[in-house]
């Protein structure tokens, strides 16, 4: 039987994205973080930013883990429960994404972009900062609609931060986003109760 090749145009539509296109990506990513970063010259956008990675680090997970067991007993202390086995699967799976990809930083990579503060660790990829926001803020808002006030804007704060820093770019923020939430929505079937108690 006679086979008919594809049409020009059909197979560069089926055609991998080519080294050239991934450069001119790359290169439109890096215009974003610098055009981010020039944001850190400014005292005050540096200082909040900078804060924002601090409470990011931890400190303001903890203190929200431990205002709920606090100020809700036994709800509060599952709660508690539940983003800390998050907490742990995201710190493993981001780990182990940044050994992997081994992506530098935008301040390592380029040296119109500084880094406003020091990283945690090496790599960029994914953001383990935006990870853990995003992942702890669904978790969170299953138990505490009312925390969305707080918690949607501080995790705004925390992705825009990463790349304002210098600390990441767009693509890690991005990719941390859905990581977070796949992580969150499939810890519901660990925690089936967690959308109705109350």
């Amino acid at each position: 039987m006679a086979t008919h090749a594809l049409p020009e145009t059909a197979q560069r539509r089926t055609t991998p994205a080519s080294p050239r296109s991934r450069g001119r990506l790359v290169r439109r990513e890096g215009r974003w973080c610098r055009h981010a970063n020039a944001l850190g010259r400014l005292s005050g956008c540096r200082a909040y930013f900078a804060t924002i990675s601090r409470l990011g680090d931890g400190m303001f997970w903890y203190g929200l883990m431990g205002a709920m067991v606090l100020l809700d007993g036994m709800q509060g202390l599952r709660a508690s429960a539940h983003l800390a086995t998050v907490g742990a699967a995201s710190l493993l799976l981001y780990k182990g994404l940044k050994r992997w990809t081994r992506r530098p930083r935008p301040f390592a990579a380029d040296r119109h972009i500084r880094a406003w503060v020091a990283p945690l660790d090496e790599f960029s990829f994914p953001s383990g900062h935006t990870l853990h926001a995003v992942a702890f803020t669904i978790v969170a808002l299953a138990y505490y609609p009312m925390l969305a006030w707080l918690l949607i804007p501080f995790t705004a704060s925390v992705a825009l931060s990463r790349v304002v820093l210098g600390l990441h770019y767009p693509s890690d923020v991005l990719a941390a986003t859905g990581i977070g939430s796949v992580l969150a929505i499939g810890s519901m079937w660990l925690f089936p109760m967690a959308s109705v108690l109350g």
